[in-house]
């Protein structure tokens, strides 16, 4: 491939991931499964593993204050907790619940069952190169090493393995 035809998939990319990511939170949103786009996300990444604050937001993209809000209207909901560990009270850790675990599964669940309704007219063949270009996408991605800190653009897991439904 060369670099233009690299750029124009890219460009392609950004284009249709949004696409489908506004549709399935529109289709959520109206059928009662899904307050706030942005904390399924960050339910995804809490599920593999407790993080800090300043963690999350350096991954989000966003100010610490804004992920705090994000953080409280969470508590709220029961879906995670704020826990000191003994050893420095100075630092938070951020862990899903398991009220959060079971939204991330229903929300889960719900944006699975819409996608395949959007893709069940596809014919067979249409449906094999659909699956063959995201294993492509699966295995670029799933290889490259995870961008760390500021330049990290997004910081979203590479391991093919997190499932991110709603972050956008």
């Amino acid at each position: 491939m060369t670099r233009g035809q690299a750029r124009e998939t890219a460009r392609d990319i950004l284009e249709i991931v949004p696409l489908v990511m506004r549709t399935v939170a529109a289709e959520l949103r109206a059928a009662g499964e899904l307050p706030a786009p942005a904390h399924f996300g960050l339910l995804s990444l809490l599920s593999d593993r407790p993080r800090m604050l300043t963690e999350l937001a350096s991954i989000q993209g966003v100010s610490l204050p804004t992920m705090s809000n994000s953080i409280s209207a969470m508590v709220e909901r029961g879906w995670v907790r704020r826990n000191a560990p003994s050893s420095d009270r100075r630092i938070v850790m951020i862990e899903v619940t398991l009220a959060g675990r079971a939204a991330l599964e229903r929300v889960a669940r719900a944006a699975e069952a819409h996608l395949a309704e959007a893709l069940a007219h596809l014919d067979l063949a249409s449906r094999r190169r659909l699956r063959n270009g995201l294993g492509v996408l699966r295995q670029v991605f799933s290889t490259r090493p995870r961008a760390c800190g500021p330049t990290a653009r997004g910081g979203h897991r590479t391991t093919g393995k997190r499932r991110s439904y709603l972050s956008e």
